[in-house]
Order: C-alpha cells, then sequence, then structure tokens
C-alpha cells in the first residue's frame, strides 16, 4: 500500500527474531476485501454446530445465525476454529492441553497510545523486571506480570501490550472464557496505570484497543495422520509433505504454574517444516483443519502454534481442498507432490528441496 501499512522490523524480545508490525484497522478491511475479491460467501454471526455423518464423510453442518437454525452442505471442511469443535463432533480423536490436560494462560492485549516510543525503549531490559518486581510488591500489579511483554506498534506514538496472561482457563468452557475475559480487564487497567506512573515515557499515554475478549493459546490438539514432536523440530526435519517453513521458539505460556519459556529451538539460520498430514484426520475423507488445533505433541505444539504458521496452514489446506476436489480423491490421498509444487508457485519457500532464500 502506499503508503505501506505494515513493517518488519526486529522484534524487541528475544528468541522471536523478525516480527510484522501493521495497523489493525486497515489489516481487518483489507482482508474482508481479498474475501470479496475471491467470491467468498461469508456469514459472519453464524456459529456451526455440528456435522451430519455419512460414513466417513461429512455430509452437511448445521449451524445457527440470528433467523435460527441453518444447514449447509459441504463437499469439504476445513476447521479453522481454533478449538477443533467441528472435527471433534465428527469423531476425530484430540488430547486437551498437554499429558496432565494443562492449557498454556490466555491473554487479553491492549495499546498504549501517545507514548514517547525512543523513551519507553531506552531501558535495557526488554522485560522491565525491576519496575514489575517494585509493582507486585507494592499490590499495584498482579503477581503473573513480573515480566511486561511490551513491543512497538505500527504507528510511532503506539506500543503493543501483551502482558496480561490468566491461568487455569479452559478455552472450550465458555464460563471460563467469561471470567478470564472480565479478570483480563481489571488487570490491563491495573497496569495501564503502572505504565503511566512507573515506566518514562507513558506518562501522558492512554489505555486503546482492548481486546473483547482474551486470546486463547491452547485447547485440543487434533489426532491427524502424522503427529509433530519435539524431536522432529530439534532435528531440524523437512518433511516430503512440509507445507510451511518455522524457526519459531518454543513459547510456552503459564501452564500449572507462571513459568514462561522462549527458548531456541533449531540453531541460526535452521529450520523445520510442518507435515501436511498433520492437517489431516485419518479417516474423514472431506476434512481438513488448519491453526494451533494441528497434530502435535506439547513440546512441538509451542512452536508450531503461533501465528504466521497458522496463516500458511489454511493456504496449504485450501490449496489442498482445490486439488481434492478437482481429482474426486479422499484429502488423505492428495498427492504432496502436486501440492507442494502448488505452493511453490504460489511464493512458498522452504519446501520440498528448495532452499529457504
Amino acid at each position: 500500500m502506499t503508503p505501506p501499512a505494515a513493517e518488519k522490523r526486529a522484534c524487541t524480545l528475544e528468541n522471536f527474531g523478525a516480527e510484522i508490525q501493521y495497523d489493525h484497522d486497515i489489516a481487518t478491511t483489507t482482508m474482508f476485501e481479498m474475501l470479496e475479491e475471491a467470491g467468498v460467501d461469508l456469514r459472519l454471526g453464524a456459529v456451526a454446530t455440528t456435522p451430519d455423518m455419512h460414513d466417513t464423510r461429512i455430509a452437511s453442518v448445521a449451524y445457527f445465525d440470528r433467523h435460527g437454525a441453518q444447514t449447509i452442505t459441504p463437499k469439504m471442511v476445513i476447521d479453522c476454529s481454533g478449538d477443533g469443535d467441528i472435527s471433534a463432533k465428527a469423531g476425530v480423536p484430540y488430547e486437551l492441553g498437554d499429558a496432565p490436560g494443562n492449557m498454556m494462560g490466555v491473554t487479553l492485549t491492549f495499546m498504549m497510545v501517545g507514548a514517547d516510543v525512543d523513551k519507553v525503549f531506552a531501558d535495557p531490559d526488554p522485560y522491565f523486571t525491576r519496575q514489575a518486581a517494585i509493582g507486585i510488591a507494592e499490590g499495584r500489579l498482579h503477581p503473573d506480570l513480573s515480566q511486561l511483554y511490551l513491543m512497538r506498534g505500527f504507528h510511532p506514538d503506539t506500543v503493543f501490550c501483551n502482558s496480561v496472561v490468566i491461568r487455569g482457563v479452559d478455552g472450550t468452557n465458555p464460563t471460563d472464557v467469561t471470567r478470564a475475559t472480565q479478570e483480563g480487564r481489571r488487570r490491563c487497567l491495573q497496569m495501564a496505570a503502572f505504565l503511566r506512573t512507573d515506566i518514562p515515557g507513558f506518562e501522558t499515554a492512554r489505555m486503546m484497543n482492548l481486546g473483547p475478549t482474551v486470546g486463547v493459546r491452547e485447547t485440543r490438539k487434533l489426532e491427524g495422520m502424522y503427529r509433530v514432536t519435539g524431536a522432529d523440530l530439534a532435528a531440524h526435519r523437512k518433511f516430503p509433505d512440509g507445507i510451511v517453513a518455522c524457526d519459531n521458539p518454543i513459547d510456552d505460556v503459564m501452564r500449572a504454574d507462571a513459568s514462561m519459556t522462549h527458548d531456541a529451538i533449531v540453531s541460526d539460520g535452521g529450520y523445520y517444516t510442518i507435515p501436511f498430514r498433520a492437517l489431516v484426520p485419518q479417516k474423514i475423507e472431506n476434512l481438513m483443519f488448519a491453526g494451533r488445533i494441528i497434530s502435535a505433541d506439547p513440546t512441538a505444539f509451542a512452536s508450531v502454534r503461533g501465528m504466521p504458521q497458522c496463516i500458511a496452514m489454511g493456504q496449504a489446506t485450501a490449496t489442498a481442498a482445490v486439488l481434492a476436489l478437482r481429482a474426486d480423491v479422499r484429502v488423505q490421498d492428495v498427492p504432496h507432490n502436486d501440492l507442494i509444487t502448488a505452493l511453490q508457485a504460489q511464493g512458498v519457500k522452504g519446501l520440498g528441496q528448495d532452499p529457504l532464500a
């Protein structure tokens, strides 16, 4: 765009590499325009409820909107719901959280607008741990805010605050999510007040863009044809059916306690790929899933769940859907070479035998 509405820059937080900062409102409008240009029939406010199974196919999906109960008859279903509701109801096995059932903490985010950004980030500690410790000791910050995750926003006077994490929340439970959202609002207001009084550069800043609900990192991990493991990532494994190259750290956020892990999983310049088979169920022949419901063990999940990878998973499953429908084959039988070739033609790097750069 002219002027640009996004910028690639180094992240201020350790082990996170480059990040894309963008104007959220322009991005939302632009993404919906892309859907319009592609001829997508959108149904905002519609909630899918139940798949109707005929043998190993999803024959129809019941949903409801403000007009009541509805039914759609899809040739292909791609579950990008974040929780895998339709996949689970269709009979795809899954795990909830890690082995003991603990799920990563949920987060509520906000922006601080009107900040002196250079002054804010003059502190050599990117997590502001010294100031946070004072706030916690004085009862002005929640104890889980011992590290403040602040990032420069796209606009010059903005700071993105990704710090408020609430533990012990089951993201598939509406009551839990509602409770966590209200608790998150209280902590965000508390943190915004703390930033203005204790962190130089925020003196005249104000809170904006408080999230409407908490962001959920982890619920169901569905069972696919292949389960990505931490060992795969550590070995920099590049699968023949790899659909996205990734070097995201093991980003594990407050499961049973307040611990946070951001450990690099690959060496500088190294990467692994995520296999298409981790997005395909064992039996249901017209279903795929993309995003954080990917088939992965807890260690691998803490890396593969990042937003850029989830975007690429959606691109891969949509491309595979076209190939399956054109050839009239099950999603399990989509030729991997054809899928990789199609993604490479779309500009995806680091697949097959091609180098990343």
